[in-house]
């Protein structure tokens, strides 16, 4: 299962009857999982089933989730007001005894009166508010289903990324290992000049006392134990790659080892080539966990 981003975007439209819908789904970086739900007033009823199809195709990351109507949710009916109407006529009737040439009213003129006709939303039934809250709820999960495919496939791009960052710190690695200031004439020719500077400090020094500064200087400036770590690092970091799945916490974790690491190995390099290595380790490593931050 490859791995997968964090940030995506979604839009999906749909309708039932008479009611339109949009479905938008905007998701971000986050440690856990969040989904912001707005709906519109009266489809409160769909949200633990959309919570419950966010968490089995998420697993990290905050998604904002919006439906909004184009149209009304409900099919609307014109009824006619009865109390408005008898008024009107009743009017009409005044008139035309006043004036009996005039033209009778026609049935057009008589619903244009303001009040006449009064425009509704239609009773809806339990299986219509059904029927309309399942439609939504499908086309949220479809909108899911797009969101999931942006995330996988931005999830591919950083997989490249990650492996050519990985391989990076492992050639650092390996270059640091080779580096000529690590081998024994190099070491034991800093050493005697530490020692030397040593004795010049102190002509008195105790023999006994110059040899365990002289193992001290030399435990200290050993990286031994950091290459191994970060080599091993690489490699738990591009087996969780090729698992797949959400990894992201996992790789955050050993993205702040290796860092760890890169800062002890340039702490103990007590030569220019060898520091230039672990400022070049410790920029590709903080690269390497930017771009973690993104996985799921």
């Amino acid at each position: 299962m490859p791995i997968a981003s964090m940030t995506g975007f979604a839009r999906v439209s749909g309708g039932l009857g008479d009611a339109r819908w949009t479905w938008e789904i905007r998701s971000v970086n986050a440690k856990g999982l969040d989904l912001r739900l707005r709906t519109p007033p009266g489809f409160d009823a769909i949200e633990p089933a959309a919570r419950a199809a966010a968490a089995a195709r998420l697993k990290r990351g905050t998604a904002h989730a919006t439906l909004t109507f184009a149209g009304s949710a409900r099919a609307v009916e014109a009824r006619v007001n009865e109390a408005a109407l008898a008024a009107v006529l009743a009017a009409a009737a005044a008139i035309a005894a006043r004036l009996p040439d005039a033209a009778p009213p026609t049935i057009d003129g008589l619903l244009a009166q303001r009040g006449v006709v009064e425009l509704v939303e239609a009773d809806e039934s339990p299986e219509e508010r059904a029927a309309l809250e399942a439609a939504a709820l499908a086309d949220f999960e479809r909108a899911l289903d797009e969101l999931a495919a942006m995330r996988a496939a931005e999830g591919a791009a950083l997989d490249a990324v990650l492996a050519e960052r990985l391989s990076s710190i492992a050639e650092l690695t390996a270059r640091a290992d080779a580096c000529p200031a690590r081998g024994p004439e190099a070491v034991r020719a800093r050493l005697a000049e530490q020692v030397a500077a040593l004795l010049g400090a102190s002509p008195a020094l105790d023999p006994d006392r110059l040899h365990q500064e002289a193992a001290l200087l030399a435990s200290r400036a050993d990286i031994r134990e950091e290459l191994d770590r970060l080599a091993a690092h690489v490699a738990a970091a591009r087996k969780l790659l090729e698992e797949g799945g959400a990894v992201g916490r996992k790789l955050d974790f050993l993205a702040q080892e290796l860092g760890r690491e890169a800062n002890t190995l340039s702490a103990k390099a007590n030569d220019r080539s060898l520091s230039a290595i672990g400022l070049e380790l410790k920029a590709v490593v903080e690269q390497f966990r930017e771009q973690v931050q993104n996985v799921e």
